[in-house]
């Protein structure tokens, strides 16, 4: 009888793996021999001479390679996939539409530890137990709590709970016990521990949710039409500052909770982070996680993982969050879509807002952008019909729009910045027991530092640009790089020690404020100010309660803050935004205008803003203080159109950096020179040019900008050309990047 024909090999296993390094592909290893491994898992493989950390993207693929050049993945570091197929389709796409590396983007969506070979945190409670029979005969088996009827109160309550309390549920019981707890582990009776889920809720009732306020018509309108929209939609809550649009976000999310799903809401800023944290904490009654650059990477992770669990129904974060699993999506919130901190401006390069409008059609669930200054590209597509337009025009409440007053400061003298008409303003608010707010988008004490012997200024040696005077700090700091040195107290030159500041920071009318109304409380909010850790949310729930006479603060102060006290909003500063070189200058500046005005009269008293200006007959100003941002924007948009640049038109920005003076122009040069041949004649190129800054950092920095005049080109020619770009000849210390829908010129 013949032999049988042996059985053909069984085809090996092949991975795709996106590795954590800046490869710009995914590359192909074998699958271990044991287990099977699914896409969204954390691999160890090697590469070069390493290993390194990986996320398989898809399993059983066809590879270009022979078999004997595959390298095998060399550990499997998770049980189960970290992220659904969902999530690595919408992260992949990400990396695709803007030209990122795979890994980059994957890896960027993970809480820092995962980014290692480290495994999940145990996400289990911490909390307290009682230690076995420590509880039982409170005052008779321990005496010495006789006359400590708080550790008595705490063991009891966890003597009737031995499954253990978290610090929430014993504060929520019994308010503050950090100091009786600290004594009764002293003392041996209770143990800090891990506890399980279930232990997480207080054995006292939760308190009510507050009760919503009635909606206006133009909030239950708008609510209304969202709430009705089945499956997909992106809407445009354009309403003015004050007109209600956090209420309208909580009676969505009312909505789509009660239907058993997830929301995820976005903001710009960290400092809107607590304001809206603890208003969706007083109307919301499910569990909420808050996601942001200020938290500890293990708080950062815990939050995370409630989100991907499920567990987390709310979720309150800054822009990375919109990389955040959740698998029961329902609804999307950018609010300040307008902001320009919803772009991220380094490494992968992407915009959160126009993310969520993905994320929610992947999710196929609504998503509400919502300003009261929307940028000219999303205002474009809603009067377009790509987005629906929803509009709230008047102020919430019985609060009214604020009286904008114009004080043209041309050869007017100025007390540190302060006009005479400003400051008397100032002093009649001041007298009538109101809050005045004072704006500033300048910190430190002044913007340079001058010898009046010589004229040296104090400039910094590693970019062109001038390091600012912080007084307080005696230093001279450089806002762009970092470097700082002592303040001189003689001139580096000619060692004349008549140094002068020249201009204002916020520090320095600080101090002018403190001389003219000497005892009056005054809080400066700014990144100086703020360093220390929970400072900014102190100083903005203590102003919030008219604690502060004068606030005085840069832009941290112009996004969203309720304050109902304040009468009285002073510009300084805004004339650089009229005449910026960038085309976005004026956009931002009416923007800026709209939103600082915006904290003036919130409540019942009427406000007024006044704007101090050597420009007061400037045409798109005088168009924004007479007729609105609505008219400014159909103003601007018409320039845009008559010049083809965004939303008219879509443009990438290609960057270049090197120590080397010549080296950043020479890549870009190359570049161009790669690109003419990939594109069609209606494809643009705008430079190589130097940067608006060139020298930052100790670094030469060069840009192209390509511009085309749909998506589909730009992109057609982008992954064409990114090909190229990697294998051109360049020095080892440049560096270049891709910046896709640029939102400013470095």
């Amino acid at each position: 009888m013949p032999a049988a024909d042996p059985l053909p090999a069984a085809a090996p296993r092949v991975l795709r793996v996106a590795v954590a390094a800046p490869l710009g592909e995914l590359l192909d290893y074998l699958a271990p021999a044991s287990g099977a491994v699914q896409p969204g898992t954390r691999v160890l493989v090697p590469l070069g001479r390493a290993r390194r950390v990986g996320m398989v993207v898809a399993v059983d693929q066809p590879t270009a390679l022979p078999a004997g050049r595959l390298k095998a993945v060399a550990a499997v570091l998770d049980e189960a996939p970290l992220l659904a197929p969902a999530d690595l389709d919408f992260l992949l796409w990400a990396a695709q539409y803007y030209r990122g590396d795979p890994g980059e983007a994957l890896f960027g969506a993970l809480p820092v530890r995962l980014r290692r070979a480290q495994p999940l945190l145990d996400d289990r409670p911490l909390g307290w137990r009682a230690l076995p029979g420590a509880a039982a005969g409170v005052d008779a088996g321990h005496p010495e709590l006789r006359r400590a009827p708080r550790q008595r109160a705490v063991l009891a309550l966890l003597g009737r709970t031995p499954q253990g309390l978290t610090d929430t549920a014993l504060r929520s019981a019994l308010g503050d016990c950090a100091a009786p707890l600290r004594a009764l582990a002293g003392r041996g009776l209770v143990q800090r521990c891990r506890l399980d889920a279930t232990a997480a809720a207080a054995p006292a009732a939760a308190a009510e949710p507050d009760p919503p306020p009635i909606l206006n018509q133009h909030q239950a309108a708008a609510a209304a039409a969202v709430a009705t929209d089945a499956g997909f939609g992106c809407f445009l809550l354009d309403g003015v500052t004050g007109s209600g649009k956090t209420e309208v976000y909580l009676r969505l999310i009312a909505r789509v909770l009660d239907a058993g799903r997830q929301v995820l809401v976005l903001v710009p800023e960290i400092g809107l982070t607590p304001q809206l944290r603890n208003r969706f904490a007083r109307r919301v009654s499910a569990p909420m996680a808050v996601l942001h650059s200020a938290l500890a990477d293990t708080e950062r992770e815990r939050a995370w993982r409630a989100a991907a669990t499920g567990s987390a129904r709310l979720l309150l974060g800054t822009r990375s969050a919109v990389f955040t699993p959740l698998p029961a999506l329902g609804l999307v919130i950018v609010d300040e879509e307008h902001d320009l901190s919803l772009k991220q401006q380094e490494g992968f390069r992407y915009s959160a807002r126009d993310l969520a409008v993905r994320r929610a059609q992947q999710a196929d669930c609504p998503v509400v952008l919502g300003s009261a200054t929307p940028s000219l590209e999303t205002l474009h597509n809603a009067r377009t019909g790509r987005y629906r337009h929803l509009l709230l025009p008047e102020r919430a409440g019985r609060a009214v729009d604020p009286e904008i007053l114009v004080a043209d400061i041309r050869a007017q003298p100025l007390e540190t910045g302060l006009s005479h008409a400003l400051l008397t303003r100032m002093e009649r608010e001041i007298d009538a027991g109101n809050q005045v707010l004072l704006f500033l988008n300048r910190r430190g004490f002044s913007p340079v530092l001058t010898c009046h012997d010589c004229g040296w200024i104090s400039e910094c040696s590693r970019c062109d640009a001038r390091m600012t005077l912080h007084r307080g700090r005696a230093l001279l700091v450089c806002h762009h790089c970092g470097l700082e040195h002592g303040q001189p107290v003689q001139c580096p030159y000619c060692t004349s020690p008549d140094l002068r500041p020249l201009g204002q920071g916020t520090e320095r009318v600080e101090d002018t404020l403190r001389q003219r109304f000497p005892g009056l409380p005054l809080a400066r909010i700014d990144r100086d100010s703020t360093r220390r850790r929970g400072e900014l949310e102190r100083l903005l729930a203590a102003a919030a309660r008219g604690e502060q006479r004068i606030l005085l603060g840069t832009q941290m102060l112009a996004k969203g803050h309720h304050l109902p006290g304040v009468t009285l909003v002073g510009i300084l500063d805004l004339d650089h935004g009229l005449y910026g070189s960038d085309f976005r200058a004026t956009e931002r500046m009416a923007q800026l205008l709209v939103q600082v005005a915006g904290r003036a009269g919130r409540a019942e008293r009427p406000g007024t803003v006044m704007l101090q200006t050597r420009h007061p007959q400037h045409p798109m100003l005088s168009l924004l203080l007479r007729e609105g941002y609505g008219a400014f924007a159909t103003a601007a948009l018409a320039e845009r159109l008559e010049a083809n640049l965004p939303p008219f038109s879509h443009q990438a920005m290609l960057r270049a950096d090197s120590p080397q003076e010549q080296a950043a122009l020479d890549f870009l040069v190359q570049a161009l020179a790669a690109a003419r041949p990939l594109a069609p004649p209606e494809v643009e190129f705008w430079g190589p040019a130097p940067a608006q800054m060139e020298r930052r950092a100790g670094r030469v920095r060069a840009q192209l900008l390509l511009q085309a005049p749909t998506r589909g080109l730009l992109q057609r020619v982008l992954a064409a050309l990114l090909p190229v770009l990697r294998g051109l000849k360049a020095p080892r210390d440049l560096r270049w990047s891709l910046d896709v829908d640029p939102q400013e010129s470095l």
